[in-house]
Parts: C-alpha cells; structure tokens; sequence
C-alpha cells in the first residue's frame, strides 16, 4: 500500500468521491457518472474486494490511522487519503465512526438471463426504495442461500452506500440483476421456466409453505413497505402467497409483517428441501 496522503482541505479536488454522502440525489447522479459507489469499514471494503470491484482511493479519519494495517490488502495500491476527523465530517456529512471509506468501481452488471442462468431459487423486488430494505433483503437472501436477485427498474441501488451497510456486504455475495422492463417483467421469468409467487397479506392467498411444495423453480416477489406489489403483477403472478398470521393478532389489526422480515421468513421457507 502506497504512503498514505494527509489533506486538510475538504474541498480538494481529489477529495471528490467521498462529496456529501447523505445527499441521494446528489450521490446518485455522481456514483452513475463516474461509475462508483462507496463502502464503510475494514470488513464491508475487504469483501467488496475480494468479490472483484477495483479499489479507487481510501478515506480516513485521523483518529482511526490504526486500521491502516488491515486495509493494506484491501487497498493495493489506490491513493489512502487521511483527513482530521472533522474534514472527514465536513466532507461526508455525518461523524465517520465506522472506520475507513473506500471509493471502489462499480462492474457491468449481468443481464436477468445470466442470473436466472442455473438458479432454481430467486427473490425479485419491485419498486423497494429504500436503500436500508433493500440492503437487508439482500443480507437474508444471501444468508439463506438463495440464488439471486432480481430488480425492477424503479427499485433502489444495491451499492448505494446504506444499502452496502446494511447488508454487511452480503450485496457482494449474490448474483442480481435489474430489468429494463417493468411492464413484461415477469415474463421474462416465466419464459426461464420460473413459476412467480407474489407474497402478500391477503387473506384468501395460499400459505406460502403449502405452495412451494412441487413447485420446481420458484421467483418469489416482494413489493414496497407501504403499498406491497402492483396491480399489474399480483394479477400477473402465477399465485399470491402468505405468511400466515396468528389469529389473535390478526383480530387486533397486526395482519402483517414489514418488508424485511417478511422476506427473512419467506426466503427461510423458499430454501427449505422439496417434499
């Protein structure tokens, strides 16, 4: 690893991809243009780069110089910028209490045909905008073993910086991919010989572990936090799914479960062994 670069300047120039990490506009027209996203901490960055994304620079607090050490794999030979903790604050927008921030190039991301490619086993998001549920599904389907994600076109960023965070790296373990087409989307999946279940509180659905018995490959679909899945995809599927709730609970108005957890529970039950 390179002598790393003491600067005091927030505003310099070589400073740029690590601009005002808290603003999502701002990050997401940036991170496109320059074909970047930004990890968090010695675990999350040595991941990234074991799974093939190139380090651009590293950013520390002067405060945590002593987790140098463990990023010299890591970091290769990019530029390793050490900053006084409050330019790091300035600079970011946040306290950087996790340690070292890394710049890292994003790579082509695989077509839906490629992921589907030997999977039996997919999770596919529609329209999740929130980076944190986003990087918490992936974090679950990743731990559960499931074989890939598929994104709509609207849903969020994988390598957006909470999203990274939040799954712990786990979006560096699994295969995804994003459609270009919302509207035929699912046909896609059908046509790969995938039978697509869209997972809903509904009461007159099919309990999920009672449907993916004989299913064969299976595309499990998850909608937004507040609205669940669209019109257009619930009628598309070829059947809604539940989690069952418990009858009291249910009586009291908790009739369902948030996004996350229920993906936790549902991608546990999707990897389960075939009757």
């Amino acid at each position: 690893m390179p002598e790393p670069i003491d600067i005091a300047d927030p505003a310099d120039a070589r400073l740029a991809d690590y601009t005002r990490l808290t603003d999502g506009s701002l990050r997401t027209h940036l991170e496109a243009e320059h074909g970047l996203f930004i990890a968090e901490g010695t675990k999350v960055i040595t991941r990234a780069v074991a799974a093939g994304y190139p380090v651009r620079s590293v950013l520390l607090g002067k405060s945590r110089v002593a987790d140098l050490p463990a990023l010299a794999t890591a970091a290769g030979q990019a530029p390793v910028y050490v900053v006084p903790d409050e330019v790091a604050e300035s600079l970011t927008g946040y306290r950087v209490h996790r340690g070292a921030l890394a710049s890292l190039a994003r790579k082509p991301l695989p077509t839906v045909a490629a992921v589907l490619t030997g999977a039996r086993r997919i999770v596919v998001l529609e329209d999740l905008v929130d980076h944190g549920n986003v990087g918490a599904i992936f974090r679950c389907a990743a731990a559960l073993g499931v074989d890939a994600i598929v994104l709509s076109p609207r849903c969020a960023d994988p390598l957006y910086r909470r999203s990274v965070k939040v799954s712990m790296g786990a979006v560096f373990a699994i295969p995804y991919a994003r459609m270009s087409n919302w509207f035929d989307g699912l046909a896609e999946l059908k046509s790969a010989s995938f039978r697509t279940f869209a997972l809903t509180p509904d009461e007159g659905a099919i309990p999920i572990d009672g449907a993916l018995r004989g299913a064969g490959n299976v595309a499990l679909l998850l909608g937004t936090e507040g609205d669940g899945l669209s019109g257009r995809w619930l009628h598309e599927a070829d059947a809604a799914v539940r989690i069952p709730m418990n009858p009291a609970a249910r009586a009291a108005g908790v009739d369902s479960l948030n996004v996350v957890a229920a993906a936790a529970i549902a991608c546990h039950l999707l990897m389960q062994p075939a009757d």
